[in-house]
Order: structure tokens, then C-alpha cells, then sequence
């Protein structure tokens, strides 16, 4: 007898998906070809580039060694071709850098926002990787209460960043400002954070300025208000 009513038990944080494992597989097929498309179209804009002894500049060179980019899909193994510039180690020398996948990418974009989402909804930077386990299976990333803590202070320079930059060479056509609440976990009241959005003459939407205002008071408009007319804001819309 080859059948069998034995149903395997799965570790926890694995799951078993064939759509997920059937996206996964198609989704590393169709990195793999647009890698290679960026390689074939960096070696014809170079094709007419010769050495003295009238052999090509740019040759194949072979792979780099396989990685992986952790993505809301699991992780997907990328394998990046090599570019030899047989020039030598000159200053003008060649270099392949594709831009679907840069050398150093670990994860991707849409789980980058992932992680400041958990945190926002108030998932301790202990319980990160558990988290991660359950939403992505057991190929989630590995991330350590260090890590996020590490990457908090990143987002807080972020942050910072924004809230200082220049405006002067800011121009809206039209601007929104509203009160959006959030319910943060452990608090009985719902925190307001006031936000303004100005459309360019493109069309264009833009974040101009948010804080954190006390139910949208006057006193905290006031304050929003100023700051952006303080950093060059001073255009009206039109």
C-alpha cells in the first residue's frame, strides 16, 4: 500500500501554501530574467568598446554567490551575473550595478514597510520575530529587539529629517488639512494627529507637515501652521 492517512505536523511558524510556494517560485523566474535583461543591455551599450588588441572591453564573467532577498512572499534566491572589465583597474573602469536587486538589498520594499507598521500597531521589539514568523512562515527574516531598536532610531532620523527640511521652493495649487485618530494600544483614548497635503501644479500629492495636536485645537493647528511658514511656506495656494 503506498497511500497513507498520516498527516505531517508542521514546526511552528512553517505553513504549507502551494499558491504562495507556485508566487514564489514565479516571482524569483521573473527577478532572474530582469537581472539578466539589465546585464544584456549594459553589455550592448558597451559592445563597441575594444581593447588595444581589439578584443571586447566587457566579457561574462561568470555568477556572484547566490543570495536572498526576504520578501511578503518569503524569500527568493537570486543568483547576479558577473561583468569583467579586462581594462584593468583604471578610473574610468566599468562596473555592472543592477538596480531591480542592488548588491547589498536584503529585503524588500514592501517588507521595509512592514516593520514600521508591527511597530505602530504596538508588537514589542521582542515579539518581532514571532510576528514575522506568522505573517511571512518560517523564511520570515531574522530580526532581534537589537535590530528594531536599531532601526527605530533610524526611522526617528528620518523623521527628524523631514520635519526640518527646506520649503521654500515648495508651490501648492491646493492643500488638505485634517485630523486622522489612531487608537494606540494601552490607551483609552484615541491619539490625533493633524496632517496636511498639498497637491503641486503637476498634480502631484505631497506630505507638507504633520504632528500630533490635542483633538485637532486651534492651539495645535496654530503651531503646525507656523512651522511650515517658519521653514519658507509662504506661497499661497493658487
Amino acid at each position: 500500500m503506498t497511500e497513507t492517512t498520516v498527516t505531517p505536523l508542521m514546526r511552528p511558524g512553517e505553513f504549507c501554501d502551494q499558491l504562495t510556494s507556485v508566487l514564489r517560485s514565479g516571482a524569483q523566474a521573473l527577478l532572474a530574467q530582469a537581472i539578466e535583461a539589465e546585464v544584456a543591455s549594459f553589455m550592448a551599450c558597451h559592445a563597441q568598446e575594444q581593447l588595444e588588441d581589439g578584443r571586447a572591453r566587457l566579457v561574462r564573467h561568470g555568477h556572484l554567490p547566490e543570495r536572498e532577498i526576504q520578501t511578503g512572499i518569503g524569500a527568493v534566491k537570486i543568483r547576479q551575473p558577473r561583468v569583467r572589465d579586462r581594462a584593468g583597474k583604471t578610473r574610468d573602469r566599468l562596473l555592472f550595478l543592477p538596480t531591480v536587486a542592488p548588491k547589498y538589498m536584503r529585503r524588500s520594499k514592501s517588507l521595509d514597510a512592514l516593520i514600521p507598521w508591527l511597530y505602530l500597531k504596538g508588537v514589542s521589539s521582542g515579539d518581532f520575530q514571532a510576528a514575522l514568523s506568522a505573517l511571512l512562515g518560517a523564511d520570515a527574516p531574522n530580526l532581534s529587539g537589537d535590530t528594531v531598536l536599531r532601526l527605530r532610531k533610524v526611522w526617528q532620523a528620518e523623521l527628524s529629517a523631514f520635519e526640518k527640511r527646506d520649503l521654500a521652493a515648495r508651490n501648492y495649487v491646493y492643500i488638505w488639512a485634517d485630523g486622522v485618530y489612531f487608537q494606540a494600544p494601552m490607551e483609552q483614548e484615541s491619539q490625533c494627529i493633524l496632517v496636511i497635503i498639498g497637491a503641486t501644479p503637476e498634480g502631484k500629492k505631497e506630505l507638507v507637515g504633520f504632528t500630533d495636536g490635542y483633538r485637532e485645537s486651534t492651539q495645535s493647528w496654530r503651531e503646525l501652521l507656523l512651522d511650515l511658514k517658519a521653514r519658507g511656506l509662504n506661497t499661497p495656494p493658487k
